[in-house]
């Protein structure tokens, strides 16, 4: 196989050879441009020596990014490459990161302590492929190099990267590392919640993050235990035929890769189970659910340190997922405006995704309501619509200058204007919001100064 190493990448590995040492291009970028797909950043191995790699690039600027463990930082023609030296690693008693690290000449010994065999490849105008790296990417497979137990007891984070790097690139897990997965899962109580939101972000937006959601229930659970009671919780209702969590994973299917509805969606139903009782025909209902859900979305999200523009989209969404949509223009304008017009957006999405993870008949019906409203608000989008004070063709100034007190008096004119143009009472023109101020003014008896 040949991998296509940039022409920094190359140089990086002549100038190591030149000086007597081995080097590699190595991980992810082999990964990636072995299933064609261009690398984000390119790392190389070597077994020289962190101060023998500063040394062979004495003309470029170099940093001391991870020098304990044998990593420094070359920049070239403006990119930057992390070249490493071969290692071996000694206990890891947090389960993350090594207690001790230790250099070493053999490729074989640095490779064999990767994660995953996708990931554990190396490339110097040849492939070097100890285990299988290869053949499990033509088969689809996430694999842990050697025993799975051992690697992830190193460092529990790559249970989420395994479940990230399936659902990215929608394979499957093969059955030794899945063991593994369920059975050490709790060892994610020890991951900082930064490292753990950055990866459930990374296995939301991948093509198999539906599938994912359901077949790793328990994993989910670990780091959001408020998901539990959702975990084979049934409906009882002719609108739903799956529980509460396998209805969360069909709609996070059918949602856009978009990690804020995705997100959403993960979280829209958590609070089913509080608000369930059976009604006098013996079906389920769950009147009140979306508060409660963004209740516990809320907590969740702050504890994994969600940052605040996302965590605050995410419980709009949460808590509106469930509301019927204005059956006029001006009322999807007025939407718009409380919302914005990308939030409005992502809740038509979340709307369409959580209807279609119905039952099939119920969906039909329910769809229509989002549908329509979808319609109003891309016509709205097209024809450029007035959705809030600034964008009237009138000002402040000039509802002084017609004779409106200064104060409250000129904002809630404003408003007025705002809620007529929305309604296409009046058309967003100077002359026109003129005279609808006159009429205002004379009926509100408002005195001119």
């Amino acid at each position: 196989m040949v991998v296509e190493m940039p022409g920094y990448v190359c140089r990086i590995i002549e100038t190591l050879n030149m000086a007597g040492f081995r080097a590699y291009a190595v991980g992810g970028c082999v990964r990636d441009s072995l299933m064609g797909v261009p690398p984000h950043d390119w790392d190389v191995c070597t077994n020289a020596r962190p101060k023998q790699v500063e040394a062979c690039f004495t003309h470029h600027k170099t940093l001391e990014t991870g020098i304990k463990h044998g990593t420094v930082t070359v920049i070239i023609d403006k990119n930057q490459v992390e070249i490493t030296t071969f290692r071996t690693e000694g206990g890891y008693s947090d389960n993350r990161r090594p207690d001790s690290v230790t250099f070493i000449e053999s490729l074989e010994e640095d490779l064999k302590r990767r994660d995953f065999t996708i990931n554990a490849m190396a490339y110097d105008g040849a492939l070097i492929d100890l285990f299988g790296g290869q053949s499990d990417i033509a088969a689809g497979i996430i694999r842990c190099v050697g025993c799975p137990e051992d690697r992830f007891g190193e460092d529990a984070l790559r249970i989420l990267r395994a479940l990230r790097f399936a659902s990215r690139l929608d394979f499957e897990i093969e059955p030794g590392t899945e063991n593994g997965i369920h059975k050490l899962a709790g060892l994610l109580n020890n991951i900082a919640a930064e490292r753990i939101f950055a990866e459930l972000k990374g296995i939301l937006a991948g093509k198999g993050a539906g599938r994912i959601i359901r077949e790793y229930a328990d994993v989910f659970a670990v780091i959001m235990p408020e998901i539990k009671p959702c975990i084979g919780f049934l409906q009882n209702n002719p609108a739903h035929y799956l529980d509460v969590w396998q209805h969360t994973a069909m709609a996070v299917d059918n949602a856009p890769q978009d990690i804020t509805v995705r997100l959403a969606l993960l979280l829209h139903d958590i609070g089913k189970p509080e608000k369930y009782f059976v009604g006098e025909n013996g079906v389920g209902h769950f009147y009140g659910h979306p508060a409660v859900s963004r209740q516990l979305a809320e907590k969740i999200l702050d504890r994994l340190h969600c940052d605040r523009k996302t965590r605050d989209e995410v419980l709009t969404l949460v808590e509106h997922h469930d509301d019927t949509f204005p059956a006029v223009p001006g009322g999807i304008c007025r939407l718009a405006a409380r919302y914005g017009t990308q939030t409005l957006q992502r809740l038509f999405d979340v709307h369409r995704a959580d209807i279609f993870a119905h039952s099939p008949q119920w969906a039909e019906k329910k769809i229509e309501n989002t549908d329509n409203a979808q319609r109003m608000f891309d016509e709205i989008m097209l024809s450029d619509s007035c959705l809030s004070v600034k964008q009237l063709d009138i000002s402040g100034r000039d509802l002084l200058a017609l004779g409106i007190p200064e104060g409250k008096e000129v904002g809630q004119a404003l408003d007025m204007l705002l809620e007529a143009v929305m309604d296409e009472k009046v058309r967003n023109t100077k002359t026109e919001l003129t005279e609808f101020v006159i009429k205002y003014i004379k009926n509100k008896r408002i005195q001119p100064n």
